[in-house]
């Protein structure tokens, strides 16, 4: 049996549980922006590809729209991630700036306001206020941002860390479709480019429900469906125009 790892002390006790322990809400950070991107990836790169294919275009047509439904699209999931990821920083900025001046001009107000909170989850008055006092004493700021803001370093706005990997993870996303549209016989590229991408889609689904925690089935089916049912109105608005035409 291993032997567990000596501490001396509170403070050995607790660095050695943050190492050790590992919550799937950490990683939330990156993974709704690599999983969205990804997703997307594959979504939009098969649908405007199964849409062209639809239309009777060459390959080389196909390859064409697909490359370039790439690049625009990983451009335009890295804007908009950064975007929004900045107006929530923003906010945040916003929300820490306002308790800073809230505390200089009303310490004794904000006091009792986190030992009110305090006391509503559980604790008895007098530990409350001492609690507060402690916390305020150590991080007056920090105190208020975690625990009456709900803000953390954990769930920190990072727009450049969600902007890039959703537009990596988009990249990687479109070009299995297109690896698949030009290594596929083109009489056989809608039916075969549909299916594997639903294959990846749903292997992304469980990895992404696996790193998150959830439901294997659950994470994989809800892709997948999504996924089945943007490319089957591509192909549907491609095979028309192409008869039209």
């Amino acid at each position: 049996m291993a032997s567990l790892p000596q501490v001396n002390n509170l403070k050995d006790i607790m660095g050695t549980a943050h190492k050790n322990e590992l919550h799937f809400s950490q990683r939330s950070g990156w993974l709704r922006a690599a999983v969205l991107g990804a997703n997307d990836g594959i979504v939009s790169t098969a649908s405007l590809v199964l849409g062209v294919a639809a239309a009777h275009a060459a390959r080389a047509d196909i390859l064409l729209a697909g490359v370039a439904g790439l690049v625009a699209g990983a451009m335009s999931m890295a804007a908009g991630e950064y975007v929004s990821v900045s107006s929530q920083a923003d906010s945040e900025a916003a929300d820490l700036h306002r308790e800073k001046i809230e505390l200089e001009e009303n310490r004794e107000f904000e006091h009792r306001e986190l030992a009110n909170i305090y006391i509503k989850r559980g604790l008895d008055e007098k530990l409350a206020f001492a609690v507060a006092t402690q916390l305020m004493d150590h991080d007056a700021l920090g105190a208020h941002a975690r625990d009456e803001l709900g803000l953390s370093e954990l769930h920190t706005a990072r727009p450049l860390q969600a902007a890039l990997a959703s537009a990596v993870t988009f990249a990687i996303g479109a070009m299995l479709p297109l690896l698949l549209a030009a290594f596929t016989p083109l009489a056989a590229l809608d039916w075969l480019v549909a299916g594997g991408s639903l294959l990846i889609l749903a292997l992304l689904g469980a990895l992404a429900a696996q790193a998150g925690g959830a439901g294997l089935l659950k994470g994989s089916l809800r892709v997948t469906l999504w996924g089945a049912v943007a490319m089957a109105a591509t192909m549907g608005i491609g095979s028309l125009f192409g008869t039209a035409v």
